[in-house]
């Protein structure tokens, strides 16, 4: 990887100050980075990638929901192992539009919801800051990228001219 320490400096700082914007707005920590992870993840660059990690995520919270609430409502285990399989056939097929077609982003919204067991209000605000932390991650790594290949072609220059 030839531009690893733009990188992980743009990833270090920035899920550095995610970490204390998180604690202060009482967010849940975790959760942006899921956001955050999903945007990497999935193939789609810049704002195009961060619209496919926030829809792909959002509507796996939405299927996460769908099935915490359906099986409340239903009662039975055996139909609300069903629901689960009906839903997850639902999560694959949505993926033929293509706002929707990273299907593990889907996953990964789903399982945060069982995890927080459907607490939307503290689900949806740090996964949307997430994926927008990962897009601010690829922003910052390229004018690092830029800065130091800049750098590096003016100390050339500098030493050829010395030469």
């Amino acid at each position: 990887m030839a531009h690893r320490w733009q990188i992980a400096i743009s990833a270090g700082l920035l899920a550095a100050v995610w970490a204390g914007l998180a604690d202060v707005l009482h967010l849940v920590t975790w959760v942006g980075f899921l956001g955050c992870s999903t945007f990497f993840a999935q193939t789609e660059a810049g704002v195009k990638g961060m619209m496919m990690a926030m829809m792909t995520n959002l509507s796996g919270v939405f299927w996460g929901w769908l099935i915490i609430a359906g099986s409340g409502v239903l009662g039975s285990s055996i139909i609300s192992y069903a629901l689960t399989g009906i839903v997850t056939a639902f999560m694959c097929l949505q993926a033929s539009n293509k706002n929707f077609a990273f299907i593990p982003g889907t996953f990964i919204g789903c399982c945060i919801t069982f995890a927080l067991n459907a607490d939307i209000a503290a689900i949806v605000p740090p996964l949307m800051i997430g994926a927008m932390l990962g897009y601010s991650m690829s922003l910052l790594t390229g004018v690092l990228i830029t800065l130091t290949d800049k750098t590096a072609d003016s100390l050339k220059e500098k030493s050829v001219e010395e030469v």
